[in-house]
């Protein structure tokens, strides 16, 4: 579990050697404004300027190039102006459009697609579909394939990020208005107005940091094992596909059509399960809704809040103000989505492997490395882990790889991907313990029932009509 579970900070370095080659303590992203509203060269308390601390305003823009007054003001009324959700998601998309425009830690700048790129990406996804055709009985899920930029990435995903981080920065905005007494809540009114605004612009600012580095890494639409991209539309970063393939020793040819049969085999299932999205985003939302949320130590911090020093909500923030409960709720959602994202990422792995190994002399090379990628804690599962204190890892992949594997060879390619029909045939977390006793276990056929469930529900209709 993250040590600051609304972390409101960058991801870490990607550990070398999974929990055990963490670093300890926080570190913030590079590249990001130490300002936590982003207001260019804007100075905190101790600055020099006419009034110090002692004034706000000068605490705040007295260090500033004039030419850069009139910016900062107009953002600062876009904060304070902002009466949206729980999340100012104008500001993040803008943030994260400036990290991606600032390029990634070696130097390598975000880039237009070109025409070749373009082609050799659709090119890829369409071999991608056409050697998953035969391992697999989903059909094609995609029904375009496109090279997005880190910008369009940005773009692409910032729906999805909303559904996500919404119900946890929800609970946020709730605790800060609840740390007055009741009685003074109707007085305070404006100031709450003031904090939610506020509060809207700093988780815009995080979140905005926190997915334009992240544009930065990833490989394709589907990276943390969700659905990220508009759905039937597999897509791939031609810079990052590059940069992930610059040191394996592997022809990037083969590296973009590896990851092109994962991009694909996730759009498969996400497009041909159809309960498979909201079973997972509401597992999700599930352990959103049980974070607990520190009101003493919130309550301390709007007490000693400083206007003139917005970083010392941030800090109270990094300090862990926001923790998961450890109730059986919060462990059955958590062991929940776990187990969802292991069968998901153990089934992609499963199926992409029997497509790639007989084609690809990379193939074993590139599984492991995407394994590891994975089960070590990546980038993606770091940034969501920063942004809504929960670890998208599947811990359990090559447990799951190995039983998909065993029930192919045992039911067939038809029987395998029958299970996806309904979410009680799937094997559970105590199943990945006994993979020989799952795939050798008699499979309950909920078709019937289905049918059954169906027929009575028309007739409920039917009796309900007959009674107006």
């Amino acid at each position: 579990m993250s040590d600051t579970p609304f972390g409101f900070g960058l991801p870490p370095e990607e550990p070398d050697n999974g929990d055990e080659g963490k670093k300890k303590g926080d570190q913030g992203g590079q590249g990001g404004p130490a300002n936590p509203f982003g207001f260019p060269g804007a100075g905190l308390p101790g600055a020099g300027g006419p009034g110090g601390a002692d004034n706000p305003f000068a605490a705040m823009f007295g260090s500033m190039n004039p030419n850069d007054l009139g910016a900062a003001f107009q953002q600062l009324g876009q904060m304070l102006s902002y009466e949206g959700g729980p999340v100012n998601w104008d500001m993040a998309k803008d943030i994260a459009r400036q990290t991606v425009a600032q390029g990634t830690a070696d130097g390598v700048k975000d880039a237009s697609i070109g025409p070749a790129e373009k082609s050799a990406v659709e090119e890829a996804v369409r071999l991608a579909d056409l050697w998953l055709d035969s391992v697999t009985s989903l059909p094609s899920g995609a029904g375009t394939a496109v090279a997005w930029s880190r910008a369009e990435w940005v773009e692409a995903t910032l729906p999805v990020w909303k559904e996500l981080v919404d119900p946890v920065a929800e609970r946020v905005g709730a605790a800060m208005g609840d740390v007055l007494p009741e009685e003074m809540q109707a007085m305070a009114g404006p100031l709450l107005g003031m904090m939610r605004s506020m509060g809207g612009a700093m988780f815009g600012q995080q979140i905005g940091q926190a997915v334009g580095t992240l544009a930065g890494e990833v490989v394709g639409s589907t990276d943390i094992g969700l659905p990220l991209g508009p759905a039937g539309r597999a897509a791939l970063l031609p810079l990052n596909v590059a940069a992930f393939g610059k040191d394996l020793g592997v022809p990037s040819d083969e590296v973009r059509l590896y990851l092109a049969l994962r991009e694909d085999a996730h759009q498969r299932l996400f497009a041909h399960v159809p309960w498979l999205r909201s079973h997972l985003f509401g597992a999700v939302e599930g352990y959103a809704r049980g974070i607990k949320v520190d009101t003493s130590k919130l309550e301390d911090v709007v007490g000693q809040l400083d206007p003139s020093n917005p970083e010392q909500l941030q800090e109270a923030l990094q300090g862990g103000m926001f923790q998961p409960q450890d109730t059986p709720e919060q462990k059955a959602a958590l062991a929940r989505l776990e187990t969802a994202l292991a069968l998901v990422e153990g089934w992609v792995d499963a199926v992409v492997h029997e497509a790639a190994k007989p084609r690809l002399t990379s193939a074993d090379a590139l599984r492991e490395t995407l394994r590891r990628r994975r089960a070590s804690g990546g980038p993606a599962e770091q940034t969501f882990a920063t942004l809504i204190g929960l670890e998208l890892r599947p811990r359990r992949l090559r447990d799951a790889s190995r039983l998909w594997a065993s029930l192919t060879d045992a039911r067939g390619v038809d029987g395998r991907d029958g299970l996806w029909e309904h979410p009680d045939m799937l094997p559970t977390a105590s199943d990945l313990d006994d993979p020989d006793g799952f795939v050798h276990r008699e499979q309950l056929d909920f078709s019937e029932l289905d049918k059954m469930l169906g027929e009575a529900a028309e007739k409920r209709e039917q009796d309900g009509d007959d009674t107006k």
